[in-house]
């Protein structure tokens, strides 16, 4: 008998909107494409990918920001502007934005993608894989 999946709970910086999301991330990256860059106002998107049924928002639907389309966009907080996850692969999953969980998801980042766009002001200091795109697309 497998025993289920220990719940996280993540929510944006004021705490209108929050959400649980299962600890059974599939893969967990590093982006440093320009979108992503822009999109968290850092060097690089920690995020992790699950399939979306797995994520469940609790607080503050009414709130949310999407930033593109439903089924191929970001989610954003529509107060505070945190952004919490990107729908992808055709709605099918989301890339959790790992610094909007509360709780310490099982999960570490395993690659670098997108390095060969990333921001000549920052140095990759760890031994993770860089890929020039996505993961295998090199």
């Amino acid at each position: 008998m497998t025993s289920p999946a220990r719940t996280l709970a993540g929510q944006c910086l004021c705490g209108a909107v929050r959400y649980t999301v299962a600890d059974e991330f599939t893969y967990a990256l590093n982006c440093h494409c320009a979108d992503c860059r822009r999109a968290t106002g850092s060097a690089f998107k920690p995020f992790a990918g699950i399939e979306r049924h797995k994520l469940a928002l609790t607080q503050g639907s009414d709130q949310i920001l999407i930033h593109g389309e439903e089924n191929a966009g970001d989610i954003h907080c529509g107060k505070c502007g945190s952004f919490l996850y990107s729908v992808v692969r055709e709605g099918m999953f989301v890339h959790v934005t790992l610094g909007t969980l509360v709780d310490d998801p099982s999960i570490r980042p395993s690659a670098h993608i997108f390095v060969g766009s990333k921001a000549p002001w920052f140095t990759i200091c760890d031994d993770l894989p860089q890929h020039q795109g996505h993961v295998g697309g090199d």
